[in-house]
Protein backbone atom coordinates (compact mmCIF):
# COMPACT_ATOMS: atom_id res chain seq x y z
CA UNK A 1 0.00 0.00 0.00
CA UNK A 2 1.27 3.59 -0.38
CA UNK A 3 0.34 6.68 1.20
CA UNK A 4 0.57 9.60 -1.08
CA UNK A 5 0.43 13.02 0.80
CA UNK A 6 -0.45 16.20 -1.00
CA UNK A 7 -2.83 19.00 -1.30
CA UNK A 8 -5.79 17.39 -2.87
CA UNK A 9 -7.55 21.39 -3.69
CA UNK A 10 -9.12 21.15 -6.97
CA UNK A 11 -12.73 20.90 -5.07
CA UNK A 12 -11.67 24.35 -3.30
CA UNK A 13 -11.42 25.73 -7.08
CA UNK A 14 -7.86 25.44 -7.53
CA UNK A 15 -5.61 24.08 -10.00
CA UNK A 16 -5.54 20.13 -9.70
CA UNK A 17 -1.23 19.42 -8.41
CA UNK A 18 0.37 16.44 -9.13
CA UNK A 19 -0.93 14.38 -6.22
CA UNK A 20 -4.25 14.15 -8.03
CA UNK A 21 -3.25 13.81 -11.52
CA UNK A 22 -0.14 11.32 -10.66
CA UNK A 23 -2.22 9.65 -8.19
CA UNK A 24 -4.83 8.51 -10.18
CA UNK A 25 -2.30 7.42 -12.72
CA UNK A 26 -0.20 5.23 -10.33
CA UNK A 27 -4.04 3.62 -9.22
CA UNK A 28 -4.43 2.78 -13.12
CA UNK A 29 -1.12 0.92 -13.49
CA UNK A 30 -2.77 -1.97 -10.13
CA UNK A 31 -1.08 0.17 -7.06
CA UNK A 32 -3.33 0.16 -4.28
CA UNK A 33 -3.44 4.27 -3.00
CA UNK A 34 -4.25 6.77 0.27
CA UNK A 35 -5.05 9.99 -0.89
CA UNK A 36 -4.66 12.21 1.58
CA UNK A 37 -5.74 15.56 2.12
CA UNK A 38 -8.45 17.58 0.92
CA UNK A 39 -8.93 19.32 4.21
CA UNK A 40 -9.12 23.44 3.54
CA UNK A 41 -7.92 24.73 6.82
CA UNK A 42 -3.95 23.57 6.52
CA UNK A 43 -4.44 22.82 10.01
CA UNK A 44 -6.98 20.44 9.87
CA UNK A 45 -5.03 19.47 6.27
CA UNK A 46 -1.71 18.71 8.33
CA UNK A 47 -3.03 16.77 10.81
CA UNK A 48 -5.50 14.91 8.29
CA UNK A 49 -2.13 13.75 6.43
CA UNK A 50 -0.55 12.36 9.59
CA UNK A 51 -3.38 10.69 11.38
CA UNK A 52 -3.72 9.01 7.24
CA UNK A 53 -0.03 7.15 7.48
CA UNK A 54 -0.52 6.88 11.42
CA UNK A 55 -3.90 4.63 10.69
CA UNK A 56 -2.44 2.68 7.98
CA UNK A 57 1.37 2.13 9.30
CA UNK A 58 1.12 -1.55 9.33
CA UNK A 59 0.07 -1.92 5.80
CA UNK A 60 2.11 0.91 4.10
CA UNK A 61 4.94 0.11 1.70
CA UNK A 62 5.86 3.44 0.95
CA UNK A 63 4.41 7.25 1.64
CA UNK A 64 5.06 10.03 -1.63
CA UNK A 65 4.80 13.54 0.18
CA UNK A 66 4.74 16.07 -2.51
CA UNK A 67 7.04 18.89 -1.27
CA UNK A 68 7.01 22.67 -2.06
CA UNK A 69 8.72 25.34 -0.57
CA UNK A 70 6.36 27.51 1.41
CA UNK A 71 3.94 25.85 3.95
CA UNK A 72 4.23 22.80 2.07
CA UNK A 73 7.65 22.29 3.24
CA UNK A 74 6.61 22.05 6.97
CA UNK A 75 4.10 19.34 6.09
CA UNK A 76 6.90 17.63 5.06
CA UNK A 77 8.93 17.77 7.51
CA UNK A 78 6.93 16.73 9.47
CA UNK A 79 5.20 14.00 7.46
CA UNK A 80 9.39 12.85 7.59
CA UNK A 81 9.69 13.20 11.37
CA UNK A 82 6.52 10.99 11.81
CA UNK A 83 7.63 8.05 8.94
CA UNK A 84 11.34 8.12 10.72
CA UNK A 85 9.60 7.45 13.76
CA UNK A 86 7.01 4.86 12.08
CA UNK A 87 10.66 3.17 10.41
CA UNK A 88 8.36 3.48 6.99
CA UNK A 89 10.04 4.12 3.71
CA UNK A 90 8.97 7.73 2.25
CA UNK A 91 9.46 9.61 -0.67
CA UNK A 92 9.67 13.58 -1.46
CA UNK A 93 8.70 14.48 -4.38
CA UNK A 94 10.53 17.65 -5.31
CA UNK A 95 8.04 20.36 -6.65
CA UNK A 96 9.08 23.66 -5.67
CA UNK A 97 11.10 26.09 -7.63
CA UNK A 98 12.12 27.76 -4.79
CA UNK A 99 13.38 24.84 -2.50
CA UNK A 100 16.89 25.97 -3.14
CA UNK A 101 15.91 28.66 -0.48
CA UNK A 102 14.70 26.15 2.02
CA UNK A 103 18.09 23.94 1.61
CA UNK A 104 20.10 27.52 2.29
CA UNK A 105 17.75 28.72 5.28
CA UNK A 106 16.53 25.65 6.95
CA UNK A 107 19.08 23.27 6.56
CA UNK A 108 18.59 21.36 9.79
CA UNK A 109 14.42 20.48 8.40
CA UNK A 110 15.98 19.93 5.13
CA UNK A 111 18.30 17.48 6.11
CA UNK A 112 15.99 14.92 8.48
CA UNK A 113 13.42 15.17 5.32
CA UNK A 114 16.10 14.67 2.49
CA UNK A 115 19.02 12.62 3.92
CA UNK A 116 16.71 10.06 5.76
CA UNK A 117 14.29 9.95 2.55
CA UNK A 118 14.11 6.14 1.05
CA UNK A 119 14.48 8.34 -2.49
CA UNK A 120 14.13 12.12 -3.29
CA UNK A 121 12.17 12.22 -7.01
CA UNK A 122 13.25 15.20 -9.20
CA UNK A 123 10.89 15.69 -11.79
CA UNK A 124 13.07 18.90 -12.56
CA UNK A 125 16.99 18.63 -13.94
CA UNK A 126 17.01 21.63 -12.41
CA UNK A 127 16.14 20.78 -8.95
CA UNK A 128 18.24 17.62 -9.08
CA UNK A 129 21.01 19.61 -10.02
CA UNK A 130 20.97 21.99 -7.38
CA UNK A 131 19.62 18.96 -5.22
CA UNK A 132 23.44 17.29 -5.83
CA UNK A 133 25.12 20.88 -5.63
CA UNK A 134 23.98 20.75 -2.00
CA UNK A 135 25.80 17.55 -0.99
CA UNK A 136 22.20 15.30 -1.05
CA UNK A 137 22.79 11.87 -2.85
CA UNK A 138 20.01 9.81 -3.45
CA UNK A 139 18.43 11.51 -5.84
CA UNK A 140 16.08 10.56 -8.76
CA UNK A 141 14.68 11.78 -12.00
CA UNK A 142 11.23 11.16 -12.85
CA UNK A 143 9.65 13.92 -15.08
CA UNK A 144 6.75 15.29 -14.94
CA UNK A 145 4.47 13.10 -17.32
CA UNK A 146 1.05 14.08 -19.56
CA UNK A 147 -0.80 11.27 -21.35
CA UNK A 148 -0.03 12.42 -24.72
CA UNK A 149 -3.18 10.77 -26.10
CA UNK A 150 -5.02 14.02 -24.76
CA UNK A 151 -3.46 16.64 -26.64
CA UNK A 152 -4.30 16.77 -29.95
CA UNK A 153 -1.75 17.84 -31.91
CA UNK A 154 -2.03 20.90 -34.10
CA UNK A 155 0.87 21.52 -36.41
CA UNK A 156 1.71 25.63 -36.86
CA UNK A 157 2.73 27.11 -39.44
CA UNK A 158 2.07 30.70 -40.38
CA UNK A 159 0.74 32.26 -37.15
CA UNK A 160 -1.30 35.62 -36.02
CA UNK A 161 -0.45 37.13 -32.65
CA UNK A 162 -3.10 35.03 -30.77
CA UNK A 163 -1.71 34.75 -26.90
CA UNK A 164 -2.42 32.02 -24.89
CA UNK A 165 -1.31 32.06 -21.18
CA UNK A 166 -2.39 29.44 -18.88
CA UNK A 167 -1.43 29.61 -15.27
CA UNK A 168 -2.66 30.25 -11.82
CA UNK A 169 -2.71 34.18 -11.12
CA UNK A 170 0.39 34.72 -8.49
CA UNK A 171 2.91 37.37 -8.57
CA UNK A 172 5.97 35.23 -8.86
CA UNK A 173 4.36 34.44 -12.38
CA UNK A 174 4.46 37.90 -13.33
CA UNK A 175 0.78 37.74 -15.46
CA UNK A 176 1.28 41.49 -15.68
CA UNK A 177 3.67 41.23 -17.87
CA UNK A 178 1.07 39.79 -20.60
CA UNK A 179 -1.43 42.74 -20.68
CA UNK A 180 1.82 44.72 -21.32
CA UNK A 181 2.98 42.83 -24.19
CA UNK A 182 -0.49 42.92 -25.99
CA UNK A 183 -0.52 46.83 -25.34
CA UNK A 184 2.87 47.56 -26.93
CA UNK A 185 1.99 44.99 -29.92
CA UNK A 186 -1.06 46.90 -30.47
CA UNK A 187 0.76 49.96 -30.37
CA UNK A 188 2.84 48.29 -32.92
CA UNK A 189 0.25 47.62 -35.52
CA UNK A 190 0.43 44.23 -34.72
CA UNK A 191 -2.96 42.74 -34.75
CA UNK A 192 -2.93 40.82 -31.41
CA UNK A 193 -5.30 39.04 -28.92
CA UNK A 194 -4.94 37.41 -25.46
CA UNK A 195 -6.66 34.73 -23.27
CA UNK A 196 -5.55 34.12 -19.76
CA UNK A 197 -6.85 30.94 -17.96
CA UNK A 198 -5.92 30.18 -14.27
CA UNK A 199 -7.79 30.85 -11.09
CA UNK A 200 -6.71 33.77 -8.97
CA UNK A 201 -4.17 32.52 -6.44
CA UNK A 202 -3.18 36.35 -4.83
CA UNK A 203 -4.09 39.87 -5.66
CA UNK A 204 -1.97 39.56 -8.55
CA UNK A 205 -5.07 38.65 -10.53
CA UNK A 206 -6.87 41.99 -9.86
CA UNK A 207 -3.84 44.22 -10.57
CA UNK A 208 -4.01 42.38 -14.23
CA UNK A 209 -7.69 43.23 -14.83
CA UNK A 210 -6.64 46.26 -13.51
CA UNK A 211 -4.12 46.82 -15.94
CA UNK A 212 -5.81 45.80 -18.76
CA UNK A 213 -8.70 48.12 -17.96
CA UNK A 214 -6.36 50.98 -17.79
CA UNK A 215 -4.16 50.40 -20.90
CA UNK A 216 -7.42 49.64 -22.29
CA UNK A 217 -6.59 46.60 -24.06
CA UNK A 218 -9.34 43.25 -24.33
CA UNK A 219 -7.95 40.53 -22.47
CA UNK A 220 -10.29 37.32 -21.80
CA UNK A 221 -10.23 36.13 -18.34
CA UNK A 222 -11.43 32.62 -18.14
CA UNK A 223 -10.77 31.73 -14.79
CA UNK A 224 -10.32 27.95 -14.07
CA UNK A 225 -11.04 25.72 -16.40
CA UNK A 226 -10.43 22.07 -16.69
CA UNK A 227 -8.04 20.41 -18.83
CA UNK A 228 -10.33 19.61 -21.16
CA UNK A 229 -11.89 22.83 -21.62
CA UNK A 230 -8.39 24.85 -22.06
CA UNK A 231 -7.09 22.38 -24.44
CA UNK A 232 -10.04 22.71 -26.57
CA UNK A 233 -9.63 27.14 -25.90
CA UNK A 234 -5.95 26.59 -27.23
CA UNK A 235 -7.37 25.45 -31.05
CA UNK A 236 -8.15 29.06 -31.26
CA UNK A 237 -4.23 30.31 -30.28
CA UNK A 238 -1.51 30.90 -32.16
CA UNK A 239 1.44 31.17 -29.57
CA UNK A 240 1.65 29.89 -25.81
CA UNK A 241 3.50 33.04 -23.59
CA UNK A 242 4.94 32.07 -20.12
CA UNK A 243 6.00 35.28 -18.59
CA UNK A 244 7.18 33.91 -14.99
CA UNK A 245 9.55 35.70 -13.13
CA UNK A 246 10.72 32.15 -10.92
CA UNK A 247 9.81 28.74 -12.45
CA UNK A 248 10.38 24.59 -12.22
CA UNK A 249 9.51 22.67 -14.80
CA UNK A 250 5.41 23.69 -15.30
CA UNK A 251 3.39 20.76 -16.85
CA UNK A 252 1.47 23.98 -18.42
CA UNK A 253 4.79 24.28 -20.78
CA UNK A 254 4.75 20.34 -21.29
CA UNK A 255 1.04 20.68 -22.20
CA UNK A 256 1.35 23.74 -24.55
CA UNK A 257 4.34 21.75 -26.53
CA UNK A 258 1.91 18.47 -27.03
CA UNK A 259 -0.64 20.53 -28.71
CA UNK A 260 2.14 21.97 -31.34
CA UNK A 261 2.42 25.92 -30.12
CA UNK A 262 5.00 27.60 -30.40
CA UNK A 263 6.05 29.37 -26.65
CA UNK A 264 7.53 32.02 -25.81
CA UNK A 265 8.95 32.14 -22.25
CA UNK A 266 11.40 33.69 -19.70
CA UNK A 267 14.67 31.85 -19.19
CA UNK A 268 14.49 31.12 -15.62
CA UNK A 269 15.02 28.67 -12.84
CA UNK A 270 14.41 25.12 -15.17
CA UNK A 271 12.77 25.93 -17.97
CA UNK A 272 16.04 26.08 -19.97
CA UNK A 273 16.38 22.42 -18.58
CA UNK A 274 13.19 21.58 -20.68
CA UNK A 275 12.99 24.43 -23.51
CA UNK A 276 15.89 24.76 -26.09
CA UNK A 277 16.17 27.74 -27.18
CA UNK A 278 15.32 28.58 -31.08
CA UNK A 279 15.20 24.61 -31.31
CA UNK A 280 11.21 23.98 -29.61
CA UNK A 281 10.63 27.23 -28.23
CA UNK A 282 11.90 30.68 -27.55
CA UNK A 283 13.61 32.05 -24.31
CA UNK A 284 13.57 35.52 -23.46
CA UNK A 285 15.15 37.24 -20.41
CA UNK A 286 12.74 38.07 -17.39
CA UNK A 287 10.66 40.48 -16.84
CA UNK A 288 11.24 41.74 -20.35
CA UNK A 289 8.39 43.70 -22.20
CA UNK A 290 10.78 44.00 -25.16
CA UNK A 291 11.91 40.96 -25.50
CA UNK A 292 8.85 39.10 -25.70
CA UNK A 293 7.38 41.26 -28.20
CA UNK A 294 10.33 40.75 -30.40
CA UNK A 295 10.21 37.07 -30.20
CA UNK A 296 6.21 37.22 -30.71
CA UNK A 297 6.86 39.39 -34.04
CA UNK A 298 9.66 37.16 -35.25
CA UNK A 299 6.86 34.05 -34.81
CA UNK A 300 4.71 36.37 -36.50
CA UNK A 301 7.01 36.85 -39.93
CA UNK A 302 8.65 33.16 -39.83
CA UNK A 303 6.29 30.69 -40.84
CA UNK A 304 9.10 28.56 -41.42
CA UNK A 305 10.36 29.19 -37.24
CA UNK A 306 6.98 28.11 -36.70
CA UNK A 307 6.62 25.36 -37.97
CA UNK A 308 10.22 23.86 -36.89
CA UNK A 309 9.43 25.09 -33.23
CA UNK A 310 5.88 23.24 -33.49
CA UNK A 311 7.20 19.92 -35.12
CA UNK A 312 10.16 20.00 -32.44
CA UNK A 313 8.39 21.17 -29.54
CA UNK A 314 5.48 17.89 -30.32
CA UNK A 315 8.47 15.33 -30.49
CA UNK A 316 10.07 16.50 -26.93
CA UNK A 317 6.70 16.33 -25.29
CA UNK A 318 6.70 12.54 -26.34
CA UNK A 319 9.49 11.80 -23.68
CA UNK A 320 7.13 13.36 -20.78
CA UNK A 321 4.42 10.86 -21.78
CA UNK A 322 2.95 8.48 -19.33
CA UNK A 323 3.44 5.23 -21.38
CA UNK A 324 7.41 6.47 -21.18
CA UNK A 325 7.25 8.08 -17.77
CA UNK A 326 5.56 5.18 -15.68
CA UNK A 327 8.10 2.57 -16.35
CA UNK A 328 10.00 4.79 -14.08
CA UNK A 329 7.64 4.88 -11.49
CA UNK A 330 7.39 0.69 -11.54
CA UNK A 331 10.92 0.76 -11.47
CA UNK A 332 10.89 2.58 -8.11
CA UNK A 333 7.65 1.56 -6.34
CA UNK A 334 7.80 -2.58 -6.80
Amino acid sequence: MIVYVGNIISGHGKTATTIETLGKLLQKEGFELQLTSNKQNKIFRLFDMLWTVFKHRKKIDYVLIDTYSTTNFLYAYYMSKLCIWLKLKYIPILHGGNLEERLKHSKAKSDVIFKNAYANVSPSLFLKTIFERYGYTNLKHIPNNVELKEYAFKQRTSVKAKLLWVRSFAEIYNPKLAVEVLHSLKQNGVEASLCMVGPKKDDSFEKTQQLAKKLAVEVTFTGRLSKQDWISRSAEYDIFINTTNFDNTPVSLIEAMALGMPIVSTNVGGIPYLISDKEDGLLVKPNSKEDMIQSIENLVNSPEMVENLSKNARKKATTFDWEVVRNQWKSLLV
